[in-house]
């Protein structure tokens, strides 16, 4: 269970959105969210809470259970000078709600999930691979990808050179 103060105004906080307490190694406070009540939990914690940063988002790959993924915002209270962190279940296919409107810099963490999980964020604008080449149609994150990957090197070598084409269009010709 997370420190009184800490618990006291999260819970004030997340008053009304369904949430319960988890117990982690770290000694970390930590919170299970429903998927639905996700977006309201964000808002709340930064605009009543005081935690003004995304320190990290980021998935676990837990199949074969069911729901498949598990998605883990940490947040932080410069002000308090705690950290809390919320993990929320959702399926393969099912979509998160973006934090980006709440903290812009959480944009490529978010865009990282969608890269190596295929999590989809709603309302990011800019959602779109980070690491891997667009046409990639694979998440190497998950736990169904195989060790040795997929078409190692072709579909790379091809996107870089397009890449490196536009850098430097004479050299292309």
């Amino acid at each position: 269970m997370p420190g009184t103060i800490t618990s006291e105004r999260v819970d004030g906080a997340l008053a009304g959105i369904e949430h319960r307490w988890l117990v982690h190694r770290d000694g970390l406070p930590a919170l299970e969210l429903d998927l639905a009540g996700l977006a309201h939990a964000l808002r709340a914690l930064k605009e009543r809470a005081g935690f003004e940063s995304a320190t990290f988002v980021t998935a676990v790959d837990r199949l074969p259970r069911v729901p498949r993924f598990e998605l883990v915002h940490q947040l932080f209270s410069l002000a308090h000078n705690e950290r809390v962190r919320l993990h929320t279940r959702l399926a393969d296919g099912e979509n998160a709600p973006s934090c980006t409107q709440l903290w812009p810099g959480a944009a490529y963490m978010e865009r990282e999930c969608y890269d190596m999980f295929g999590i989809r964020f709603e309302g990011h604008v800019g959602l779109k691979r980070l690491l891997m080449p667009e046409e990639f149609e694979h998440h190497p994150l998950r736990k169904d990808f195989p060790h040795q990957g997929i078409e190692p090197d072709r579909l790379y070598r091809e996107w870089d050179k397009k890449r490196r084409a536009e850098w430097h269009p004479e050299a292309a010709r």
